[in-house]
């Protein structure tokens, strides 16, 4: 436990604007705040620098779990982020824009202030593409912006495959192609811009009919999970397109794949993160706002929130 009460920074997506029976920094937040901690918030865009100092255009905010008035939020300041904060939560939803990258950049000037997860490995680390430091872990995979790669690559697999953007969320952009599919040409045309954009091939796993498992981990420890099964009539198993949310526990390829990446995670300073495993088969490593906790509450009647300020209040002290 930390010995004084903290000031938590969150650059998250506008929090009046959040579900907060779903969002997982809203239970942070809550959470910090139920234990007297000072809970600050701030846009992207409210970022800055002055004379290599980070700032930040911050307002103050009270929390309470009732929707549509979840959050009061006080006059925005200016602070100075290595004075005034203990901890930045950096929480903002993909895409991985220009907007993101400056922000990310930006708190990379923060010398004392504990900024999670480390802007430096975000910026080194997309998170579709850091899975495949580990390609024993993952399936058949390739990342290109060549139409006739994607199209020998799907070959090569059968005549079937997932394609989905580098930078997107929540399941946007992901398709499940085939080769007689007569959208096939225009849909990667799409997917890659005609050429001018990367998009990530994978072998498509039907194994994701029965779920995809989102496993949190904190300190490179899981501390939940849950499985997503998509709807009947989609590929996405994403529950923000209405996959379903279904009580799971780790099994010995899950704890493989952790033991594996676990290095990795402690080295690069990716102190929270949600890995997603379809069939055994590791398929993201989700680095920048990885979400469902709230999920795992709900099934498990546990407060997983709690276990992520307990970890945060811990390294503080350290």
């Amino acid at each position: 436990m930390a010995d004084r009460p903290l000031t938590l920074l969150f650059v998250m997506d506008p929090v009046l604007g959040i579900d907060c029976t779903k969002d997982t920094t809203f239970v942070l937040m809550l959470e910090a705040q139920r234990r007297g901690h000072r809970v600050l918030v701030c846009e992207p865009g409210d970022l800055a620098a002055d004379g290599g100092r980070p700032c930040a255009r911050a307002s103050g905010v009270v929390l309470r779990r009732e929707p549509g008035r979840h959050a009061d939020l006080a006059a925005p300041h200016e602070v100075v982020l290595d004075d005034a904060c203990d901890v930045v939560f950096q929480r903002k939803d993909p895409p991985v824009d220009e907007a993101y990258t400056t922000a990310t950049q930006l708190l990379t000037l923060c010398q004392r202030a504990l900024v999670l997860n480390r802007p430096e490995s975000i910026l080194a680390a997309n998170e579709k593409l850091y899975a495949l430091r580990f390609p024993d872990l993952m399936t058949e995979t390739c990342v290109t912006r060549s139409i006739p790669d994607l199209v020998d690559f799907m070959t090569r697999l059968g005549g079937e495959m997932i394609v989905k953007p580098l930078g997107g969320k929540g399941g946007e952009g992901i398709f499940h192609l085939r080769h007689d599919d007569r959208n096939l040409f225009s849909i990667l045309e799409q997917a890659t811009a005609f050429g001018a954009r990367w998009t990530m091939a994978q072998r498509y796993l039907p194994d994701v009919r029965q779920g995809d498992k989102r496993i949190l981990l904190v300190d490179a420890e899981p501390i939940g999970a849950v499985l997503r099964v998509p709807a009947e009539r989609e590929t996405r198993a994403n529950l923000h397109v209405g996959g379903r949310a279904v009580k799971t526990t780790l099994d010995p390829a899950d704890r493989r794949i952790i033991e594996r990446i676990a290095p990795a995670l402690r080295r690069d300073g990716f102190f929270f993160v949600g890995i997603d495993v379809i069939g055994g088969f590791l398929t993201e490593i989700n680095v920048t706002s990885p979400t469902g906790i709230q999920e795992v509450n709900a099934l498990e009647g546990l407060s997983l929130e709690a276990k992520v300020i307990d970890a945060v209040e811990r390294r503080v002290v350290r």
